[in-house]
């Protein structure tokens, strides 16, 4: 599943870039305008701090930057309003040619809830959601959101907070019917006694239990362990042609960890990767590699979600709703 590049550029959307270079250049202005005043306010106060007050020189270095970071955000913001500004309309406009749509702004959901409760997602301080996808694919439905999760570490002057997932979440609405909750994680994940044991025969989830499912798929053992509060499903649902699309999802991504949840007739999977579909660029030069780079990442996670899908095709199923 690919968008039309050349149809993009040539029709509504390159009209539209166009139009934008006047919106870039006064948000290159602004932000220089304000630089330059928060340069002019800058120096008298550093002038102050280093010469004139008696304070510690950790302290004057802690102020200092603090100052200088302040007038650097300052000026940053109204590019990146814009950057935000031609993200949406690029991503909105891929999205529209392949009948979907697209938001930037992503309010947590029960994706996501479904997705922390059943630790495809890490415990985190900090989250910030974007980047929703989301319509029908051959009759399925289909929701992809990205997530940024981070946790706080460290204590006073080594405080910081370090990303702890990176990627995107995608619900689909399965292509059969099923009645089990199944849970496909990376080996490892669950271990006995506090994590320092061995594998766990179970494991718990808010009170329902999914038990360890010994697989037929040797190939797939290292890399993967299954649980389900139904067995024979659960191998009926993971069986080695899905775990290798899975696979593919992750290479797709470049990324890493891919696993899956398979619940109320859906399937949730998470795949950490970089930060996806930043189409926005303040260059017009650059529009179209970035109209190219984003419609390529999203089409091949779109082609492996209706491969995945290929079963009782027709019937709608709606996606968890993210």
């Amino acid at each position: 599943m690919q968008a039309d590049i050349d149809a993009l550029m040539d029709g509504d959307l390159g009209q539209w870039l166009t139009d934008q270079q006047a919106m870039r250049a006064a948000a290159k202005a602004k932000a220089h305008k304000r630089w330059l005043i928060g340069a002019i306010a800058l120096v008298p106060l550093l002038a102050i701090l280093w010469l004139g007050v008696g304070w510690s020189q950790d302290l004057r270095f802690m102020i200092s930057a603090i100052a200088a970071g302040g007038v650097f955000a300052w000026g940053q913001a109204p590019i990146q309003a814009a950057k935000k500004a031609m993200k949406i309309g690029i991503n909105s406009a891929i999205a529209a040619s392949l009948g979907l749509a697209y938001e930037h702004d992503v309010e947590r959901g029960p994706a996501f809830d479904l997705a922390r409760s059943y630790a495809l997602l890490p415990s985190y301080d900090r989250r910030n959601l974007e980047d929703r996808w989301y319509g029908t694919l051959d009759g399925h439905g289909f929701d992809l959101f990205e997530a940024h999760l981070e946790e706080e570490r460290g204590s006073g002057k080594n405080r910081r907070h370090v990303t702890v997932f990176r990627g995107a979440v995608i619900a689909l609405g399965f292509g059969r019917p099923f009645h089990s909750t199944t849970l496909l994680q990376r080996a490892g994940k669950h271990r006995k006694w506090f994590g320092l044991g061995g594998r766990a025969d179970h494991v718990n989830f808010d009170g329902h239990r999914l038990d360890y499912v010994d697989q037929v798929h040797p190939v797939f053992e290292d890399v993967f362990e299954l649980w389900s509060d139904d067995q024979v499903e659960a191998r009926v649902l993971v069986h080695p042609s899905y775990v290798e699309h899975l696979l593919e999802v992750e290479n797709a991504f470049d990324g890493d960890a891919v696993r899956a949840l398979f619940i109320r007739g859906e399937v949730l999977i998470a795949v950490e990767s970089g930060n996806m579909f930043e189409s926005g660029s303040m260059k017009a030069s650059e529009d179209r590699a970035r109209v190219e780079q984003a419609a390529r990442q999203f089409g091949a996670i779109a082609g492996l979600a209706r491969a995945i899908n290929q079963n009782e095709r027709g019937r709608v199923v709606g996606p968890i709703s993210s």
